[in-house]
């Protein structure tokens, strides 16, 4: 469950440091050689935003499903975690808003710089294999009505309770 800040607009994104270029192009290359399995990266020239596929797994609520990634990286990445949001149309997950958001602890308290997109991207695929039901978190209406104006979701203060999906 989400309790959005009081600001109303995200940040502009500032232009990434060298370190965080020097670690995404690794990051790239080696997606390009072995990428997570289910995923496939779109190409194009920003480097500082990736919009990448989603295929369900098979034998989970999502099989046959596709939908589509955007992660955006700070200045600052790795040493900030970058924002991902799912695109329109999100999938029904009790963990993921219909504006695209995601509750999940690695996009937030929990992200350390050992973290690369491909292992946020298994733990995203985990979280939907691992659901029971396809259904929206229960303040999903407030919670987006509360987004409106292109609100990051950097900016909720998540509430972490439920591992269960």
């Amino acid at each position: 469950m989400a309790s959005p800040s009081s600001s109303s607009s995200s940040p502009s994104l500032k232009a990434l440091s060298k370190i965080a270029c020097s670690r995404l192009q690794k990051e790239l290359a080696e997606w390009q050689v072995n990428p997570p399995a289910g995923f496939k990266h779109r190409v194009t020239d920003n480097l500082q935003r990736w919009v990448i596929d989603v295929a369900g797994a098979p034998g989970t609520l999502y099989t046959g499903e596709t939908y589509k990634l955007q992660v955006d990286f700070p200045e600052h990445y790795p040493m900030e975690a970058p924002q991902v949001i799912f695109l329109h149309p999100a999938p029904m997950h009790p963990h993921i808003y219909s504006n695209g958001h995601i509750c999940l602890d690695i996009l937030y308290d929990s992200w350390s710089p050992a973290m690369t997109v491909s292992s946020i991207c298994i733990s995203i695929l985990s979280m939907l294999s691992s659901s029971p039901a396809k259904q929206r978190p229960a303040d999903n209406d407030r919670y987006v009505r509360n987004c409106r104006n292109g609100r990051s979701p950097k900016e909720t203060r998540w509430w972490f309770h439920d591992d269960t999906v």
